[in-house]
């Protein structure tokens, strides 16, 4: 399940990343084990992460939408904007994450 997120912060993150390239790229193959294991990985370090879709990804019914909300859902992260081939997610911190 996917993480609610409030409008106010979702504007926060947008901002915040809106002059950042996207850190994680999902490739041709979908969003793989390893591709969610990187996000889960900078989520923990960053609390959001720009990723951007590669077209060979997008073959089927794979669209930006459903590969976004897969990745959410797998991360238990919000997700925040799907624009073009771009989305971000965000994830507040646990607080065990935050005493480390």
């Amino acid at each position: 399940m996917s993480a609610k997120i409030k409008t106010r912060m979702k504007r926060h993150v947008r901002h915040v990343l809106k002059d950042e390239n996207p850190t994680i790229w999902v490739g041709k193959e979908g969003l793989t084990p390893q591709c969610a294991g990187e996000i889960e990985k900078q989520l923990k370090k960053n609390k959001m992460v720009k990723v951007r879709i590669l077209p060979a990804a997008l073959q089927g019914d794979n669209t930006a939408q459903t590969i976004a909300s897969k990745a959410a859902e797998q991360t238990g992260s919000g997700l925040v904007e799907v624009r073009g081939h771009v989305f971000i997610l965000f994830r507040k911190r646990k607080p065990e994450e935050v005493a480390q």
